[in-house]
């Protein structure tokens, strides 16, 4: 408060709305799960492409590579992108996932305040040349989100699905014993670098949704699915995990 002044009976609380109404024009609207949903639904229906796709620390982080951080910084605060699916350096799949991110019909964008989450998007967006305001965001969490909103067994029933993933097999498995039509599953799938390997498998499979959980190469596969085969794709993420492990039911 300004020094000498006594400001009465409005709370800490309050002071904060007050705030957040002057930056709300600065604000960029989020999809919610609804409308990410009935987005893909009229996909499938009406056979043109989507792609959903997620952006956490991983790709972040990847995508920050000599734009935000130099290869000193990537290497101490990405120690993990190697289990992800990318060897830093590595400025080709920073330029891919880029161009997919470009690409995308839909970019799930983290909430979170950590360190390379929501305060590492901007930055990196920028550097790349992507503007915001360009892109149809929805939270990253999109695919958690699908499950608890009880849309994601909506989702898969009366497709035909095409699981890609190193648990592809397994996920395959159970959401055939569920009555779900699979199609086919692509496992496994070896980072940035398997790419091609796995779209050329996915160019013989007849399917029209594909659920994909591959780390950072999820975002490229899925646009490639797009963009390619004109079908949709979900960047699934752990997601997989979480339903072969019995943590969610469908």
């Amino acid at each position: 408060m300004p020094i000498h002044q006594l400001l009465p009976e409005i709370s800490l609380r309050e002071i904060i709305a007050l705030g957040a109404e002057q930056v709300r024009p600065h604000c960029h609207p989020l999809m919610d799960v609804h409308e990410v949903f009935m987005e893909m639904e009229a996909a499938v229906h009406e056979r043109r492409p989507c792609a959903v796709v997620r952006l956490g620390d991983g790709e972040l982080l990847t995508l920050a590579q000599e734009v935000v951080y130099d290869p000193a910084t990537i290497q101490r605060e990405g120690a993990f992108l190697p289990y992800a699916g990318v060897n830093p350096p590595d400025l080709r799949a920073r330029d891919q996932l880029a161009q997919a991110v470009r690409e995308a019909h839909i970019v799930g964008v983290p909430l979170s305040r950590r360190k390379h989450f929501q305060p590492l998007l901007h930055p990196v967006l920028r550097g790349h040349g992507i503007a915001p305001g360009d892109l149809r965001m929805t939270h990253s969490a999109v695919n958690y989100d699908l499950h608890q909103a009880g849309l994601l067994g909506r989702l898969l029933t009366g497709k035909q699905l095409l699981v890609i993933g190193n648990l592809a097999p397994a996920l395959g498995h159970l959401l055939s014993a569920r009555g779900f039509a699979v199609t086919g599953t692509i496992s496994p799938v070896r980072g940035v670098d398997d790419i091609e390997r796995v779209m050329q498998e996915v160019r013989g499979i007849d399917f029209n949704l594909a659920l994909v959980s591959a780390g950072i190469a999820a975002v490229m596969i899925c646009t490639r699915i797009a963009g390619e085969l004109g079908r949709t794709a979900l960047d699934f993420g752990h997601m997989a995990d979480g339903i072969v492990r019995g943590k969610y039911a469908l």
